[in-house]
């Protein structure tokens, strides 16, 4: 795969996350701030009536109400680019709710005709009329939260919805004419085969969805899988099984035609995520709603993850007149620096030495590369065009190279990779 341009360094966002935390239930694996709203929409009264194509509930109105007045209360910039509504379940909105959050993005900084408009998704929530308002207030771009096809998994891991829910959203998705569209797949769960997860990339593969994003499990504190699961340990897939699945996984959708374009990501030619890329390559973004983290002017900004907490904080934002980033500290180069690399070798075109040279000097190259040695030694690191380091030593030779990690090996090791590099680089 050639490598994309790499983006500008740009010191202002033209990208923005909208968190929105409302789960009809909390999933088994799920750390995420989210904010629990029940299975069943409640009844409508005169002073919270229920959206004809959303939940209706009062605290998700009121929540709208808050996250605009963050945006409102946020110095503007040039046009946005990408917008992401992730969660929690986004397509809990009512299409009134979603007008409402994009017309106050457009009010105060504007959307650039072509921007990525993407939307997180629950197969059981999908309703016709609901895709077709959507995409009348411009999303183009949809994420469905599909995690398996089996059942009896998805029943493990608390997802609400099961496989007739799946093909009864694809095929609406189909019929509103979205082509833009994503299925994320879990490996690792509890019980579950290699068996079952081939045939969930062949499901996969078979809806013909041009994107896959494909996560292994991760058991996150303070979770239900931490109470009942350790890592590694039966019912869960032992860790040379869930290294398999990640093979598997690489094999089959690069060979139905998917570039496996980042450690967890694979796309058709055309389809990769452009908000996700402003991440991977370390860019400015902001972050609006409970829990949301922002990265604007090195200062990386994490909101309160409760809906109480986040009230008080955006009021205290908005009538204070002063940046939130007031309240954070900025990051030191050797933060952004390995933030970087932690970033940028997610990347299957990974890193150029000419691009890290001109921000972190050639002397923080040199040790990047002393670091990489053992590995490239594995063939868990490459450089392009290939070479051995011991013959990057120059600042005109380093200008030629780019570093990325082999895929699916590096890739399945990053951690290794970037724990050494940690080591060798952070200031202590």
């Amino acid at each position: 795969m050639s490598p994309r341009p790499e983006p500008p360094v740009s010191a202002v966002p033209v990208a923005a996350y909208l968190h929105i935390p409302f789960c009809r239930r909390r999933c088994y694996y799920c750390d995420f701030a989210v904010s629990i709203v029940g299975d069943r929409p409640p009844l409508p009264s005169p002073s919270s009536p229920a959206a004809p194509d959303g939940h209706g509930s009062r605290a998700i109105a009121t929540y709208i109400e808050t996250l605009c007045q963050e945006i409102e209360a946020t110095s503007s910039g040039p046009p946005l680019e990408t917008i992401f509504f992730g969660g929690g379940t986004p397509s809990l909105l009512s299409s009134q709710q979603l007008g409402q959050v994009l017309h106050t993005l457009k009010t105060r900084f504007g959307i650039a005709p072509g921007a990525e408009i993407s939307m997180e998704v629950d197969p059981d929530t999908v309703k016709g009329d609901m895709l077709v308002r959507y995409q009348e207030l411009g999303v183009n771009r949809v994420s469905l939260g599909v995690q398996a096809f089996q059942d009896q998994l998805l029943a493990a891991c608390g997802r609400t919805h099961r496989r007739h829910h799946i093909d009864r959203a694809l095929q609406r998705l189909q019929d509103a004419g979205l082509t833009n569209i994503s299925l994320d797949l879990i490996s690792g769960l509890p019980q579950q085969t290699l068996a079952q997860w081939s045939e969930s990339l062949e499901m996969a593969i078979a809806t013909g969805v041009p994107h896959l994003s494909v996560y292994d499990l991760i058991v996150e504190p303070r979770t239900a899988f931490s109470r009942w699961y350790r890592p590694g340990e039966a019912p869960l897939p032992s860790e040379a099984v869930t290294a398999q699945m990640y093979r598997e996984a690489q094999a089959r959708l690069t060979q139905a035609g998917y570039q496996h374009y980042e450690v967890s990501n694979y796309a058709k030619p055309g389809f990769q995520c452009r908000h996700n890329r402003i991440y991977w390559h370390n860019q400015p973004f902001y972050g609006f709603g409970m829990g949301a983290a922002s990265y604007q002017q090195q200062h990386r900004l994490t909101r309160p993850r409760t809906q109480a907490e986040y009230r008080q904080w955006v009021q205290a934002f908005a009538a204070s007149g002063t940046g939130a980033l007031d309240s954070a500290t900025p990051d030191s180069p050797t933060e952004q620096l390995l933030d970087t690399l932690m970033l940028g070798l997610r990347l299957a075109e990974g890193l150029s030495l000419n691009r890290l040279a001109q921000q972190f000097g050639h002397k923080a190259v040199q040790e990047i590369i002393s670091a990489l040695s053992p590995f490239q030694q594995k063939g868990w690191v490459l450089y392009s065009p290939p070479d051995t380091p011991s013959k990057i030593t120059s600042p005109l030779q380093q200008s030629q190279y780019r570093v990325r990690l082999s895929d699916p090996e590096g890739f399945l090791f990053s951690n290794v990779v970037l724990s050494a590099l940690f080591e060798a680089l952070s200031d202590e």
